[in-house]
């Protein structure tokens, strides 16, 4: 059976003007049920990440920093929103999530979180509204208890995942994939196994040609036993943040080739929401809950 990590407080009420991207943590999981996608069987929720487990891709003075809620002032405006012990608790359970769904595609193929993908945050800061890097820590977890030796990380957020290339650049058994707007946030990126800068205004038939001759050589040059799959929907026409020109048709055919890519090699895979700014709810929601039903199409049980 398809796991779903989702906890209601992943829709955690932030300071006024950040409230709206929340909306979809709730939305998600109850459009899919609403379409009998899935039952209330499918979700579960997690428990908070234990210190250790953070340690594995987080320094030690950051962890302690944010732990006892003494992150200095620039470094919480760095994040975008001040820190507080119910933000921090909710990127816990995003990332103690991430690993538990890794688990459960591990036995079933396919896992999702609805919320994680907070792919900003670096091995000693949070930035772009991300605390801890679910996918990081969930690869290193799987490193370190020996579940998995080689793994992959396709990131599909319009964003470059310069936290995630960081925290892994020394890992050679994890391959970093990010394909993102090359003139967008971060504006100082990292530098992962394979970074793909894409110009502003790209459309659906140049960006799944790209992907397309992108993620056969991936296989191939790592030839990888698990995935993480950051999907986030930022890349839409009509998102505000994201400068790419993709329709909610190709943002589905994107999915569909990473989860036929996975099904093709047997490779389970976790998949995380990411990014998604688009004025109307609907079209977030939608794109989203796309995602999971392609995923569950091709792998689910």
């Amino acid at each position: 059976m398809v796991k779903i990590a989702y906890h209601p407080l992943y829709a955690h009420p932030l300071p006024e003007g950040h409230r709206f991207p929340m909306l979809k943590y709730e939305l998600i999981p109850a459009q899919l049920l609403h379409e009998g996608v899935i039952t209330q069987e499918n979700l579960f929720a997690p428990e908070q990440l234990k210190e250790e487990t953070v340690l594995l891709s987080h320094a030690p003075e950051y962890w302690t920093q944010l732990s006892d809620l003494t992150l200095p002032a620039k470094e919480q405006r760095r994040i975008g929103f001040p820190l507080n012990a119910q933000l921090l608790e909710r990127e816990l359970r995003i990332a103690q999530g991430t690993i538990e769904g890794a688990l459960h595609a591990k036995e079933h193929g396919l896992a999702f979180n609805v919320a994680g993908g907070t792919h900003h945050a670096g091995s000693d800061w949070g930035e772009g509204f991300c605390l801890l890097n679910d996918q990081a820590i969930a690869a290193n977890y799987l490193l370190h208890k020996e579940i998995y030796s080689r793994i992959l990380i396709v990131d599909l957020d319009v964003h470059q995942g310069n936290g995630t290339a960081e925290i892994l650049q020394h890992e050679p058994r994890i391959f970093t994939f990010s394909m993102h707007g090359e003139k967008n946030f971060p504006f100082r990126k990292e530098v992962s196994d394979l970074d793909i800068g894409l110009d502003d205004g790209l459309e659906d038939e140049a960006y799944l040609s790209i992907l397309a001759d992108t993620l056969p050589k991936l296989y191939e040059q790592h030839e990888p036993e698990f995935v993480f799959y950051l999907s986030g929907v930022d890349v839409l026409s009509s998102d505000k943040l994201g400068k790419l020109a993709l329709t909610k048709a190709g943002c589905r055919e994107r999915d569909r080739m990473v989860f036929q890519f996975c099904k093709d090699h047997r490779l389970p895979v976790q998949v995380s929401m990411g990014g998604g700014y688009s004025p109307e709810i609907r079209d977030i929601v939608d794109a989203h809950c796309n995602t999971y039903k392609v995923g569950i199409d091709l792998l689910g049980d």
